[in-house]
């Protein structure tokens, strides 16, 4: 615990030191949901065929797509990017060889981000009841903390593999991005699933954010109870059972290959 602290800090640091862009990183916040609460009142009631399930709101659909889907991004660049900068800074070698486990570096060097995620997910959602349509008074929150936690585990085992990746092949910011793209086009973040094509749907059935913003929804949006969003959990677990193995191998082959060949501190 001392040791994530001791990485929680140093990025706090970081981040702090730089006031005028760590405030800015917050006032987007609300520029969006202005941005999404007129595109609602374009679409009106056309989308609502669409979002029966959800209560019919397409601001309230957009802005859970928003907040939550930062989790996806988080977990798919935070590793590789403070993989990377510790490479550029001279400061992974040393981090690598000292007792630390690997297991604590990977959880450390994101820890920042996905705190201040969260905090940027509660800001969405407070502007979103506050200022805007967003009704949260039926939400299951248990369900959704749930939800949260197995969605963090399965997007943070893709993000480690990217990590792993660009260990090995010291680039694969073009492999990060392949995957947010396709993410964003067909996860269900600003529209739903439903409205595309057959063979889209096909594959947005093989990305967990997918199942992750559809029990998000349901539970906050309908106060659905356990027994309907069980699928989509069982999706996320499925993910998680596969993925979080695979991606600590994967990263300690990196590791252990990067040691042998000497390369750890090549970018």
């Amino acid at each position: 615990m001392r040791r994530l602290y001791a990485f929680l800090s140093r990025d706090f640091r970081i981040e702090s030191s730089y006031r005028f862009a760590f405030l800015l990183n917050f006032s987007g916040i609300l520029l969006s949901a202005i941005t999404f609460f007129f595109i609602s009142e374009l679409i009106g009631e056309a989308a609502s065929p669409y979002l029966s399930e959800f209560n019919g709101d397409y601001f309230s659909f957009v802005i859970i797509g928003i907040a939550f889907s930062g989790y996806f991004g988080v977990g798919l660049n935070s590793f590789a990017r403070t993989l990377r900068e510790a490479q550029t800074t001279g400061t992974l070698e040393a981090m690598i060889m000292s007792p630390t486990s690997v297991s604590s570096i990977i959880v450390g060097s994101a820890l920042w981000s996905y705190v201040l995620t969260t905090i940027r997910v509660f800001l969405y959602l407070l502007i979103g009841v506050v200022l805007f349509t967003l009704n949260l008074d039926q939400a299951n929150y248990a369900a959704a903390l749930v939800t949260l936690i197995l969605a963090i585990v399965a997007f943070a085992s893709i993000g480690i593999i990217a990590a792993a990746v660009i260990m090995v092949v010291k680039r694969g910011e073009p492999l990060t991005i392949l995957f947010g793209t396709v993410a964003n086009l067909v996860g269900g973040i600003y529209y739903p699933v439903e409205i595309l094509p057959e063979w889209l749907q096909i594959i947005s059935r093989l990305i967990p954010v997918t199942y992750a913003l559809r029990a998000m929804r349901m539970a906050l949006l309908t106060g659905a109870s356990w027994s309907v969003i069980w699928p989509d959990l069982l999706a996320l677990l499925l993910f998680i059972i596969v993925l979080v193995p695979l991606s600590l191998f994967a990263f300690r082959y990196a590791v252990e290959r990067a040691r042998r060949e000497g390369t750890l501190a090549h970018f």
